[in-house]
């Protein structure tokens, strides 16, 4: 029996849930979502700090291997992304940002004037979406179904941070959601009464025992069908084997800046050359499909820290046992820390007082522990604290390319970090902005020794050496399948997210954005793919 919907949403992520959530319970459509991973049911899904756990690596991510990166020496990064029903919502460290302004103005002047895509167009979302537990004003909602909150838990590492940065100059921001970036303060989480708020249990929930809304879990999409040039539905391999199913009205690709990508040129939409490559016909030749590839991505200083700061083996053994306890009985304690609350947007090459209409180059974060990617080689076992240079906006850009015509094989990512000259400039003026903090009280009266790169390690050239061999990725690819102006031949989408060359078949994820915001990008995520609906819809 032929299965119809009115609409088909691939991928139950962050953006998926939000865009499936808003067509039943708005439009009353009805709506498949197709999950590639399993429910959200792991308790530790709901603990903030368990998501160091999930990211490691098990059944709720997939761990997609780079290409080798000649650039850095020949490193391959591993770059977990989640595979579960809330997508990264359900494992991501929970942080709330938006990023500034300024980022969702580029998107209405690369999508052209009435685009829809304006900081003040975007705004009305993310206001909508949000029950924040502080603010409640014109830069922030309170009501809505995703709780916004402050941490309940933090260290005094963290605090030693915001008065470091302080004591050097710079401003405290009590919010760095309110359209102003600059200077050191905490980050707001996704999270409500010291539980995580994804965006299942925040959008889903409200219509999941909606008869409207059929949601398939563990159902991997394995390409698109075609009637003419047509979006109709989607091919896909769930527990009980292969099954396809049909859509009336549009078929919408939530996937995620790797695997949209991918599902496009699996059915034909892409880079004519590379699709014949594969022995794919082409159906539209999009050249701008996986190219435009975008990551914040960080480098690290570290020092040791004087014991009794940070979080030292606070997930292992007897404190693991107390904390966990603690947390159940009492709602209180480490496990309620989503391990790095605080954080800097700096400009690294510029002093503090010349900061002022400035835009930002790094996010600077504060891990209270020593913490490094799985292929740099281990430092001591002792109490640290990692300060990290995140590009805000790299330059560099990657791809992501079919391994093989084989729905079931990894796409190829070439994420490029520091593949430019002028992020690796940045990324080494942090290294040093790095040492400046653990130099300035108080962070200088716990800070007892540098433990990477070393103190010996002072030009630029041992700088950029450092950089290469421990850059890592900060998780939020973007920009694969980039929206436009008609006449831009590299644009996928169109301003409305339509896929060029087709019809029926839209994109709602991450692979939309044209640039990567200066934050990270759950927040940006879900409030786009409510601002896609509205666009979908009609509405203004």
């Amino acid at each position: 029996m032929r299965e119809n919907f009115d609409y088909i949403v691939v991928g139950g992520g962050s953006a998926g849930c939000v865009t499936a959530a808003r067509l039943v319970a708005d439009f009353g459509a009805r709506v498949l979502l197709l999950e590639a991973g399993g429910r959200d049911r792991h308790p530790l899904m709901k603990m903030p700090a368990a998501f160091v756990k999930l990211l490691d690596g098990g059944r709720y991510v997939t761990r997609h291997e780079t290409t080798v990166q000649d650039q850095l020496g020949g490193r391959v990064h591993v770059i977990p992304q989640a595979k579960v029903l809330g997508g990264g919502s359900t494992v991501n460290g929970m942080v709330y940002m938006r990023g500034r302004p300024s980022d969702y103005d580029e998107w209405g002047a690369v999508t052209g004037s009435n685009s829809g895509w304006n900081y003040s167009e975007i705004l009305p979302h993310f206001r909508k979406q949000e029950d924040n537990n502080r603010f409640f004003n014109e830069a922030h909602g309170h009501g809505g179904p995703l709780k916004v909150s402050d941490v309940r838990y933090t260290c005094e590492t963290s605090r030693i941070f915001v008065k470091s940065l302080q004591a050097m100059g710079f401003p405290y921001n009590p919010d760095f959601n309110s359209g102003e970036q600059r200077g050191v303060g905490w980050m707001q989480t996704t999270i409500g009464d010291g539980k995580r708020s994804n965006a299942t249990k925040a959008f889903l929930s409200a219509v999941e025992g909606d008869s409207r809304l059929v949601v398939r879990t563990n159902a991997r999409a394995m390409g698109l069908i075609f009637e003419g040039s047509r979006a109709v539905g989607i091919d896909y391999e769930g527990p009980s084997g292969r099954a396809t199913a049909y859509a009336s009205t549009e078929v919408i690709l939530t996937a995620g800046a790797y695997v949209t990508p991918k599902l496009l040129m699996l059915s034909g939409i892409g880079p004519a050359e590379h699709l014949r490559q594969h022995g794919i016909d082409v159906r539209v030749d999009s050249p701008g499909v996986g190219n435009n590839l975008q990551d914040h991505h960080e480098v690290p200083v570290i020092s040791q820290a004087l014991p009794g700061y940070g979080y030292h083996h606070d997930d292992t053994g007897l404190k693991m046992i107390m904390n966990g306890l603690q947390y159940l009985l009492f709602g209180t304690g480490p496990v309620n820390s989503i391990g790095c609350d605080v954080c800097a947007y700096v400009d690294p090459e510029r002093a503090p007082n010349d900061q002022a209409g400035r835009e930002p180059t790094l996010q600077f974060y504060c891990i209270p522990a020593v913490y490094l990617d799985r292929d740099v080689t281990p430092l001591p076992d002792v109490p640290g604290v990692t300060l990290h240079s995140c590009l805000a906006r790299p330059k560099a850009r990657g791809s992501v390319q079919l391994r093989s015509a084989d729905p079931r094989a990894m796409p190829l990512v070439n994420p490029n970090y520091l593949g430019h000259p002028e992020d690796m400039r940045i990324s080494i003026a942090g290294l040093r902005f790095a040492r400046e903090v653990f130099k300035t009280a108080p962070m200088a009266e716990i800070a007892t020794r540098e433990l990477l790169p070393g103190p010996d390690v002072t030009s630029d050239e041992a700088l950029a050496a450092h950089c290469r061999r421990t850059v890592k990725t900060n998780y939020h690819p973007v920009g694969t399948c980039r929206m436009g102006r008609e006449d831009d031949p590299m644009a996928v989408l169109t301003p409305d997210l339509k896929v060029k060359g087709v019809e029926g078949l839209r994109v709602f994820d991450a692979s939309f954005f044209p640039n990567l915001v200066c934050g990270n990008t759950n927040a940006p995520v879900m409030a786009a793919a409510d601002r896609a609906v509205d666009i979908m819809m009609g509405r203004p």
